[in-house]
């Protein structure tokens, strides 16, 4: 195909592709979601379906805060994953790293996080995930 094929094109059905676009672009957003606010990025509040009990303290809900972690924070992590000859290749697909970050976030045992009820964990260890993922805006 040369340059002039190219640029040979309908230029209505150009202009109907865009408008889909911009429509697509401006649809309406789910009432239920609520755009993070920047003051709370990293922070992840958790409320538990049902009454969460460990070791006698009972939780309804629990907050991560995951901006407040640092470096060396992520070091003590891998540090104790070693010492129990546990790896993660990759902290963004490790749940066991991803769930050892939200307790420090959210100041609970590694424990009593592990012994959660499957969904709530999977939510948290999301959070944990998704904060890892983020791409602060400029």
């Amino acid at each position: 195909m040369d340059n002039k094929e190219k640029l040979d094109f309908d230029a209505d059905a150009a202009v109907e592709v865009s408008e889909t676009a911009v429509e697509v672009v401006d649809a309406p957003k789910d009432n239920n979601q609520k755009p993070a606010a920047k003051e709370n990025a990293g922070v992840y509040v958790h409320k538990f379906k049902k009454l969460y009990e460990y070791e006698g303290k009972k939780y309804e809900t629990l907050n991560f805060y995951f901006e407040r972690l640092t470096g060396k924070d992520m070091i003590a992590i891998e540090n104790e994953m070693m010492a129990n000859n546990e790896y993660a290749l990759d902290p963004l697909v490790s749940r066991n790293f991803q769930g050892k970050m939200a307790s420090r976030a959210g100041n609970i045992g590694s424990d009593a996080l592990a012994n959660m009820p499957f969904l709530e964990f999977n939510k948290i260890t999301n959070a944990a995930r998704n904060f890892l993922i983020e791409t602060p805006g400029d």
